[in-house]
């Protein structure tokens, strides 16, 4: 199955992994918020550290606007393949299209190799 048009790059499967074990610390120790109005609002309003996009939502157009809005503000956002382990990691037992990670509490250091990785990535990428 290809990828839906608004993913603008491949996350590697290590790099996943962590985002949702930073999204499931953050929860616990710091600030989230869940769904694409709530991401949508904290990117916004700038409070996002990293805006999570699950690459499995239907219809796409619920969560395309994303990757836009995250390059206008620079906020840092990166893609799951899996809305439903998304919502896992946000201790919720329905799938999340969206998330954002306002405080990233003990997830602190996660948080920030995933920013760094994803800039390297955007930076090798044309696109």
């Amino acid at each position: 199955m290809s990828k839906p048009y608004y993913v603008k790059f491949e996350t590697p499967k290590d790099l996943v992994n962590a985002v949702y074990e930073a999204v499931r610390l953050a929860k616990q120790s710091g600030r989230v918020r869940k769904g694409t109005n709530e991401t949508t609002k904290a990117i916004e309003r700038g409070s996002s550290r990293l805006v999570v996009i699950a690459e499995d939502v239907e219809p796409p157009e619920v969560v395309a606007h994303l990757p836009i809005l995250c390059d206008e503000r620079n906020a840092a956002y990166v893609f799951v393949p899996s809305k439903q382990q998304l919502g896992t990691s946000l201790g919720i037992d329905v799938g999340s299209a969206a998330a954002t990670i306002l405080d990233a509490g003990e997830a602190q250091n996660i948080v920030e190799q995933v920013v760094d990785s994803i800039a390297n990535m955007k930076g090798n990428k044309k696109g």
